[in-house]
């Protein structure tokens, strides 16, 4: 029987079958022996095959999303696989979503070939200048070429607008902890019921709510295959965002408007950080690249040289 992973508590796995019908499995230990360098071999979102209690196969994968392992360096952790999208909630104020963060998740979705939408979550606690700022923040992004929306998802502002973007596709929402995704959720899907927690005083971070992956219908799922309904998969707040998999020479694909100036450098292999002639390099200067943007990629540059995580991001 084949079916589609709906929850991730850890230890078990619930999966929708072909049938309709949900149930809780767990995998067998040959799963960690195929050389797959992960906390979670199977993340909500795969395609597997179901026996006698067990997973004993995983389809393969379109895309998923993955980061590095907090507590192991050397394996990576799966958000979720074979999604349409990804929201990325994000919030200017209480608390701040750091841009190099940001930047850190698009890339790791560029190169899984993941777009992503950032909901600007929380305009309406936003002072004058935090909306300015969240304003040219929109103008950053959507000039690179990725969505925004801004939203309340406290006084339902914008929310109505993002269903038609999630209407017939598999859509991972993701973020710091603490910047709604909770709530938003529990907007979009009323008998969610998700628990929301407070933002801590003491450090303006959030808290976590969410331990566990789990993919929530944003409408009743009908006949046919799982994969033809709207889904919205809820994972744990994130407090960093360690790139996990991407070659040096890789990275600069991953940033759209450094990859078009790249096209212009001197040298083929160049870096971007101190070859002559490099167009990036110009761009920075001459602010068609946004300095946030540029410390970024070399905040990520840097990792992949020293082979470290960076939880501050």
């Amino acid at each position: 029987m084949k079916g589609l992973v709906i929850k991730n508590t850890g230890s078990w796995y619930t999966v929708l079958t072909d049938d309709g019908l949900t149930a809780d499995y767990k995998i067998k230990g040959n799963f960690r022996l195929r050389g797959i360098r992960s906390t979670n071999p199977v993340a909500v979102g795969d395609r597997v095959e179901v026996r006698d209690g067990f997973i004993v196969e995983i389809e393969d994968r379109r895309n998923y999303i993955i980061r590095k392992s907090i507590n192991l360096s050397k394996q990576s952790h799966i958000l979720a696989a074979n999604v349409d999208q990804a929201l990325l909630v994000v919030t200017v104020s209480k608390p701040e979503t750091s841009t190099t963060f940001i930047d850190r998740f698009l890339a790791s979705a560029e190169a899984y070939r993941v777009p992503v939408i950032l909901v600007f979550n929380k305009t309406d606690l936003l002072s004058d200048p935090e909306l300015h700022y969240q304003q040219m923040m929109i103008q950053l992004y959507e000039t690179v070429g990725y969505e925004c929306r801004a939203i309340s998802a406290e006084t339902r502002q914008g929310v109505e607008e993002l269903r038609p973007l999630l209407e017939g596709k598999i859509s991972l929402l993701s973020g710091n902890s603490g910047v709604g995704k909770s709530t938003l959720i529990n907007r979009l899907i009323p008998g969610a019921e998700l628990r929301v927690a407070d933002i801590s005083d003491a450090h303006q971070t959030g808290m976590h709510t969410t331990t566990f992956s789990e993919m929530i219908p944003l409408t009743p799922v009908g006949g046919g295959s799982p994969a033809n309904n709207s889904w919205l998969i809820d994972t744990p707040g994130i407090k960093g965002f360690g790139t996990f998999d991407i070659e040096r020479e890789e990275l600069t694909s991953y940033f759209k408007e450094i990859f078009e100036f790249s096209k212009q450098c001197r040298f083929s292999d160049c870096t971007h950080t101190h070859e002559p002639g490099c167009a990036v390099l110009k761009a920075v200067e001459e602010h068609y690249i946004a300095q946030s943007r540029y410390q970024s990629y070399l905040s990520m540059l840097e990792d992949k040289g020293e082979n470290k995580y960076r939880e501050a991001y």
